[in-house]
């Protein structure tokens, strides 16, 4: 192969991962399904609701991670200082969602609370969701952070952990769009 057709091959394989924001808004979406999916069900269809819960805390926990780790502290170096209150924000809003995902370790779908116990924590998700989208992420549009790059990190990073997940055995049934 030469080398204009290893740099094609390069620049396609590049061109399949959107930028960071595009990425972490799949997600959200993606999350935003289950939920809606989980309200849908019925109050006694207790496998469906176990099933739903268990894959919005494994989608959730892996975009906790890769924003933890790669989208906050690259928007904390170039956010604006009057900006970056709303990451310092991010991070508390994660710290109370991993919380609540921490409950669904010993709360099994019937049990009681375990519907509240969901519906708080998609309220508390749709809400952090609305506020880095209405605010963190068109701030960092308007700077000069490389998301592209960004985006093939994440992209990585997720690929990794779904990997480790896939590996010890993850209840998440069907497919992950």
């Amino acid at each position: 192969m030469s080398q204009a057709e290893v740099s094609a091959k390069s620049a396609a394989v590049a061109a399949d991962i959107p930028d960071a924001l595009t990425l972490l808004e799949a997600d959200h979406r993606t999350v935003e399904k289950l939920f809606d999916a989980f309200e849908m069900a019925g109050d006694d269809n207790l496998e469906a609701k176990a099933t739903l819960a268990q894959r919005a805390c494994e989608e959730l926990t892996i975009h906790a991670i890769v924003e933890e780790e790669l989208l906050y502290p690259e928007a904390q170096n170039v956010l604006p200082p009057d900006e970056k209150p709303d990451v310092d924000e991010a991070y508390v809003e994660h710290f109370l969602v991993k919380t609540l995902i921490a409950k669904f370790e010993t709360l099994k779908a019937g049990d009681k609370g375990f519907d509240a116990t969901f519906k708080v924590m998609s309220e508390m998700v749709q809400h952090h969701v609305e506020e880095e989208e209405d605010e963190i992420f068109p701030a960092l549009r308007r700077t000069q952070c490389d998301l592209l790059a960004l985006g093939k990190k994440i992209a990585a990073r997720k690929e990794t952990l779904q990997g480790k997940l896939d590996a010890v055995g993850s209840r998440s049934v069907g497919d992950r769009s």
